[in-house]
């Protein structure tokens, strides 16, 4: 009776587990863009790396962003390109109104499968070469809301593209991810007490 006690803790701590680190790649790698590496925000567009960065000067100063924005108003997103072949390239930057409702999960498929994409977009920029090194936006968001970015590249040798896709909110707070890595540990805690407290009553009994 023991060892099956433990048996079916063991199962249900793996399925804890499993889901705790689901919920963490999701968190981490949300719309496949923009991820947190070495407490620096890095906009992956296909095999190329910028540094992103947010600012809402009128509002925030100086703050620096990854994602989320606090206040409608002017904002400057820049891409400091770590890939040298970045400055040779045509780069461009579409937002627009999140209407997948895929939210902090969306994907480019998502984002492709749009139709008349053109209606939905508050923002682009056509494509530019930034040859220094920095690609600057400068936008002044009017409405609070869900938005998804999309930057793509283009190819110096042909004529390949890579999208990225970031999805972030304007004048509102995202969903706290942590609330359910809290959960999840939570859940493992309780399964594992009750595991513990099935096997002594059992071993009362004997």
């Amino acid at each position: 009776m023991e060892l099956s006690c433990w048996r079916r803790c063991s199962r249900n701590a793996c399925f804890v587990t499993l889901l705790l680190l689901a919920l963490t790649s999701g968190a981490v790698f949300a719309g496949g863009g923009v991820i947190l590496r070495d407490d620096i925000c890095i906009i992956e567009i296909g095999f190329y790396d910028a540094h992103f960065t947010a600012y809402q000067p009128n509002t925030s100063g100086n703050t620096e962003y990854c994602e989320d924005l606090p206040d409608t108003g002017e904002t400057l997103f820049v891409l400091d390109y770590l890939h040298s072949s970045l400055r040779e390239v045509p780069v461009d930057f579409r937002i627009i109104n999140d209407v997948t409702g895929a939210g902090e999960f969306v994907r480019l498929e998502q984002v492709q499968a749009i139709e008349n994409l053109d209606s939905h977009t508050v923002f682009y920029r056509e494509p530019a070469i930034a040859s220094n090194g920095s690609y600057r936006v400068d936008f002044k968001f009017l409405q609070r809301g869900e938005y998804i970015g999309v930057v793509t590249a283009g190819h110096p040798t042909n004529d390949n593209t890579y999208s990225a896709v970031f999805p972030f909110t304007v004048g509102r707070s995202a969903f706290p991810y942590w609330m359910l890595y809290l959960l999840a540990a939570t859940l493992f805690v309780l399964i594992i007490r009750y595991a513990y407290a099935s096997m002594r009553d059992t071993s009362g009994n004997d």
